[in-house]
């Protein structure tokens, strides 16, 4: 008796089914720890650097801006002073890095 190819291809199906995802899963669980986990790491990093920001720090933007904060705003924004009596209103996400902060008041 012959066996046709497409009966011989049927035999081995519900095996090699759950064999050839494993590849697949193993490309996803590398890519989450390679690069999502570490990025949503850095993004919640930025944001409490962000939350933190006060009056006197000196910070540099995302645009290359190098100042001092002059005062902090409730709806997302700063005022950051870049020379003397030079104040600009900057997004408060944009701030790329903290260079010196200041020591909060003690309450003695």
């Amino acid at each position: 008796m012959f066996v046709t190819p497409a009966y011989a291809q049927a035999a081995g199906g519900a095996g090699s089914a759950v064999a050839s995802f494993v590849p697949l899963i193993l490309i996803f669980a590398i890519m989450y720890f390679l690069l999502i986990r570490p990025q949503q790491k850095k993004i919640k990093e930025h944001q409490k650097m962000v939350q933190a920001l006060r009056r006197g720090d000196q910070i540099v933007t995302q645009g290359g801006l190098i100042g001092k904060v002059s005062k902090v705003k409730e709806d997302g924004e700063l005022e950051v002073e870049i020379a003397e009596g030079v104040k600009v209103r900057v997004v408060r996400n944009t701030v790329a890095q903290v260079l010196s902060k200041t020591e909060p008041a003690n309450a003695n």
